[in-house]
């Protein structure tokens, strides 16, 4: 973890902390809680974000108010949550794939393969084992409060059709600067290739790089189906996005307040996992209307192909949460969909 903070972030922490003093004293007393991501307005993180804003003031007779901050106006999420480490942030939302340099055992979403469907994944974030990892934060001073659905990640190709881990032998991929991330691409014979998010389009235009992977979602909103000629639903990782909260704000609350803040962060989860759904159906059908071709492969062959990480990890930590995981049985009636993070 890195306690570092950047020059670049002075002036922001300087005009935070004079909104947030003396913010957090009683429940008669407003409240501020300022939220900042990376994420445009459009997205569904942003509009569930507005409206758990809107639901804590009906909740708390309007003394408490959410003010949010899209599109990396407060800096990126390496520095969002450097931000609440210091209590000159709220909440902030990230990826877990950012979130497990702070919290290592965020690490185990970030594995291959990891799921088996879409209820397995709900089972894992809105259960114990899900709970207890959210919590894992609070000694870096970092309390999460849920998880935002963020797909399942899957590989895009410009020219390559892939079928099976064999054809991607050789291809560049770009991926994110995550160390399991690199070794899985690797693994299934691709060619590994860390490039900043930003440069992607620009990298599938002129070759750079082969393909990509990402949810179907951002496939289409970022245009990249322009480029690419396919889509394979393989669902190789699936971590998702973690709202998180400073414990410098949350300790200033009354239990009454917390609760309240529980409450219409659980309701802004049910409505984003409304908007996603919706919003990968459109998205896969567009995607297939403008061309592209939708491949869904048989993944036991690819998960096979990595199962040495696993091998590796054994006895580990990290290998214990995904153990736990792997041994959830399915539920045989959907779970509720209260989450309850106030231990």
């Amino acid at each position: 973890m890195e306690n570092k903070m950047p020059q670049k972030l002075f002036i922001a922490v300087c005009s935070l902390m004079m909104l947030f003093l003396g913010s957090c004293s009683d429940s008669k007393q407003e409240v501020l809680l300022r939220v900042g991501h990376v994420l445009d307005v459009n997205s569904t993180v942003h509009q569930s974000m507005e409206f758990m804003g809107k639901r804590l003031s009906e909740l708390s007779g309007g003394t408490m108010r959410v003010i949010v901050y899209p599109s990396s106006q407060l800096g990126n999420e390496r520095e969002s949550l450097e931000l609440l480490q210091v209590g000159s942030l709220d909440m902030t939302k990230v990826s877990a794939g950012v979130l497990e340099n702070f919290v290592p055992a965020m690490g185990v979403y970030s594995l291959p393969y990891l799921f088996r469907d879409a209820d397995h994944y709900w089972q894992v974030f809105k259960g114990d084992i899900g709970r207890d990892i959210l919590l894992q934060g609070e000694p870096y001073f970092l309390r999460g409060l849920c998880y935002y659905d963020a797909g399942f990640r899957s590989f895009f190709l410009a020219e390559q059709k892939v079928e099976e881990p064999k054809d991607l032998d050789g291809l560049k991929i770009r991926v994110m600067r995550s160390n399991l991330q690199i070794r899985t691409i690797n693994l299934l014979g691709g060619n590994a290739t860390p490039l900043a998010y930003s440069e992607l389009y620009s990298a599938l235009q002129q070759g750079v790089v082969d393909g990509a992977e990402n949810n179907p979602p951002n496939f289409y909103q970022k245009r990249f189906y322009e480029l690419c000629e396919y889509f394979v639903l393989d669902e190789h990782s699936a971590p998702p996005d973690v709202f998180v909260m400073s414990t410098h704000t949350w300790n200033k609350l009354t239990s009454e307040q917390q609760a309240w803040i529980d409450q219409s962060v659980r309701e802004s989860l049910d409505l984003q996992r409304r908007l996603w759904d919706d919003m990968t159906n459109e998205a896969l059908k567009a995607v297939e209307e403008a061309g592209v071709k939708v491949i869904r492969p048989d993944k036991s062959a690819f998960q096979e192909i990595v199962s040495p990480i696993y091998e590796d990890l054994e006895g580990t930590e990290l290998g214990k949460w995904a153990d736990k995981i792997k041994a959830l049985v399915p539920e045989e009636t959907p779970q509720s969909d209260s989450m309850e993070v106030q231990n």
